[in-house]
């Protein structure tokens, strides 16, 4: 009879969780409006310090309060009786009043900080970088040029407040979705909107915001408790990840990739530009200036470079880099660097003659470019000489273009640039290409806002976008004279001919393809046909996801598996750009070792989607081309130096739950009688079950039949 008892109450027990697990979830949906397309600010770590912004493990939550003008910090500082307070920022007060930041960041009666992103009431300028971006790994320092160290003689960044790299201990998150934004402004103007100065009563809107980090304090102490945890935990924890990903780099004749260290009989002129930008918000880095600039400039370069090349090969080996990361203290230039030290490169610093760097050239202020050269390495007389000679060559190559090249007064140092990485080891000649003679005239430097308007990248209205795709905008066709005067100085520098010269020329339409991709739409119908079919398919690693790629580096292949979306892009433009198509099969391709024909060695393949057709299907094909990605880790993680000096030592934070939520939350009062309440019930309910469980045998016994007996 017991055991039929409890059969029974579990047969009822088990719908009743059901039905509570399903009750709950709905009565959850009914108290919180999920908020999406939220960024977070996250946590980043360095030798010596973090930087960033993080939640509490069981997440921040505060009594929503919309800053309208600055007079309401008091209200949030001080007076509001209802703290802590969940402030909204709007996009003005957040990018024109970092000392609202820096007020709030010191108060217990701030929660957190929600900003709305938004182009209105946009500031003149903002950069949330520092006034001397890389100061401390460049090559200017005590022991070289100290005079230059710092940006004593020229800030190149004077808009940086330095906001991104201040360390707050509540989460700051943007609020992208327009939609959700009214929501939230409701909520806040139905039930915390003060009247007539008066505070607002309970029920009030609250926000809870979500981004607890796992690393504190630096690199040093998460690296060494995380490989504490790899040696002693049976399920060991990973803190935080080095910031890597890949460079990628081409040459115009083909390097052997398996021979490392000096390269017999090759002088090369390098070419480069960097891949990467960072702003205050995660993975919000557009980089339209700053880096977008540069690396439209130099494959436009090379695709005009390259057949005059084939030709009437120059008499040195121009190679191109594009160099990842070089916006956290030069970590892909600083890799390349370190590896040819070592002989672990394809060719080593003995090997490079000279230097071309293409920095911010937007041409943000008229036609006017600047060729900057290093003061220090100029004493000595050949590498000066060398330095005057391509400035000459550059200045004849402008000739017919509507550009102007000046160069900057001989004792300014160098700008922020990944040549200063080469300079440390060897005192090479060398110039940095920009738009700007001193101070950047880039007004949102490593900011959100350096996006396509901040590049002049527009289009008339009721173009498809197929038809942007192709037009050729202003910024376009000032870009393409940058790049024919980039690929012009590249090839008399690597002792083409001149007479060659006419021969080569950007085009403006490959230019305004590449702007259209990298700062309005990266899934447009070119770069589909670029990519190999896998990767154009819809929801594989969200590499073809609607917008502009995002510039910030990542974690890259340590976590995510393939390098950053923009290394594929730039790694399968230049080889589209560059290489041959060939008839081998997908299999062949993917396998050339195979092939006696074939030479891995000295060439990659890439399987690619090839342009659709009229009824939208393509024909991959096979593409040989001399592009190769080169790891860009920081060396200070070979070497097990944390707390290097000499190497970038950044490191990003790993986090379960990034997430924001609004709801009602009740007064003190409401809530403790609510609990009082739910106390009683449960008293209440263990009473009437122990009652129950007490008189069980009389409550669920039946009534014995009496047994009939058959004679």
């Amino acid at each position: 009879m017991k055991d039929l008892i409890s059969i029974n109450c579990v047969k009822l027990l088990i719908p009743a969780l059901f039905y509570t697990c399903v009750c709950s979830s709905s009565v959850e949906q009914k108290i919180y409006v999920e908020l999406n397309q939220t960024v977070p600010c996250v946590r980043l770590l360095n030798a010596t310090h973090q930087i960033g912004c993080q939640s509490s493990m069981s997440g921040d939550t505060g009594v929503l309060h919309v800053l309208e003008t600055e007079s309401d910090l008091d209200w949030i500082l001080s007076s509001g009786p209802h703290p802590p307070y969940m402030v909204i920022l709007e996009t003005a007060f957040f990018n024109r009043c970092c000392r609202v930041m820096m007020r709030m960041k010191n108060s217990s009666r701030v929660a957190g900080v929600a900003v709305i992103v938004s182009k209105t009431g946009l500031a003149d300028n903002f950069s949330p970088h520092t006034t001397c971006p890389n100061q401390n790994t460049g090559v200017y320092s005590e022991n070289y040029g100290p005079d230059l160290a710092n940006c004593n003689v020229t800030v190149w960044n004077p808009f940086g407040n330095g906001l991104s790299y201040e360390d707050f201990a509540f989460p700051v998150f943007a609020l992208k979705d327009e939609n959700q934004t009214q929501v939230i402004r409701k909520c806040y103007e139905d039930h915390n909107q003060r009247v007539n100065g008066s505070a607002p009563k309970y029920p009030l809107c609250a926000m809870q915001l979500f981004s607890h980090m796992h690393a504190v304090t630096d690199t040093v102490t998460c690296m060494r408790r995380t490989d504490l945890q790899n040696r002693f935990s049976i399920n060991p924890e990973v803190l935080c990840d080095p910031l890597s990903d890949f460079n990628v780099w081409t040459s115009t004749r083909p390097l052997n990739n398996s021979a490392k260290g000096h390269a017999a009989d090759e002088s090369v002129v390098i070419a480069a530009t960097r891949l990467d930008g960072r702003s205050f918000f995660w993975e919000q880095a557009p980089a339209a200036e700053g880096t977008v600039s540069g690396i439209v400039t130099l494959l436009a370069a090379i695709q005009a470079l390259y057949p005059v090349t084939q030709e009437a090969p120059p008499t040195r080996n121009i190679f191109f880099s594009f160099f990842q990361g070089e916006a956290f203290d030069y970590i892909g230039s600083s890799k390349m660097v370190y590896d040819m030290k070592r002989n672990d490169f394809v060719i080593d610093l003995d090997n490079v003659h000279s230097m071309l760097e293409i920095g911010q050239v937007g041409l943000h202020s008229g036609r006017s470019l600047w060729m900057h050269s290093d003061p220090i390495s100029r004493q000595n007389k050949s590498v000066d000489t060398e330095v005057l000679e391509m400035m000459d060559r550059m200045r004849s190559a402008a000739a017919g273009l509507k550009l102007t090249v000046d160069h900057p007064s001989v004792s300014q140092p160098l700008p922020p640039s990944s040549f200063q990485r080469f300079l440390r080891e060897r005192q090479i000649p060398g110039l940095v290409l920009t738009d700007h003679n001193t101070s950047f005239i880039n007004r949102y430097y490593e900011s959100m806002y350096d996006d396509a308007e901040n590049l002049n990248v527009t289009y008339p209205p009721g173009l498809t976008p197929d038809e942007q795709l192709v037009y050729e905008t202003d910024a376009a066709k000032s870009l393409a004279e940058v790049a024919t005067l980039v690929a012009r100085s590249l090839y008399v520098q690597a002792g083409g001919n001149e007479s060659n010269l006419n021969n080569i020329t950007a085009d403006p339409k490959t230019v305004a393809q590449l702007l259209y991709g990298f700062v309005i739409q990266k899934n447009n119908s070119w770069f589909r046909s670029l990519l190999p079919p896998e990767v154009t398919k819809k929801g594989v690693n969200s590499i073809l996801s609607s917008g502009p790629p995002q510039f910030y580096i990542g974690l890259g292949p340590r976590v995510h598996g393939p390098a950053h979306s923009v290394t594929r892009f730039v790694q399968y433009i230049l080889a589209n750009l560059t290489g041959s198509v060939t008839n081998l099969t997908e299999s062949q391709c993917q396998n050339p070792s195979e092939l006696s024909t074939e030479n891995k060695d000295l060439f990659s393949y890439f399987w690619v989607s090839g342009p659709a057709s009229v009824n939208s299907t393509s024909e991959p094909f096979c593409v040989r081309a001399s592009v190769r990605l080169s790891k860009a880790v920081s060396p200070a993680f070979e070497l097990l130096e944390y707390g290097s000096r000499n190497y970038s030592t950044w490191t990003e934070s790993r986090w379960k739950s990034i997430r924001a939520r609004i709801f009602l939350v009740a007064s003190r009062e409401l809530e403790m009688l609510t609990l009082g309440v739910g106390v009683a019930v449960l008293l209440l309910s263990l009473l009437v079950t122990y009652f129950i469980s007490s008189k069980a045998e009389l409550l669920f016994s039946s009534a014995r039949e009496t047994p009939t007996t058959t004679y």
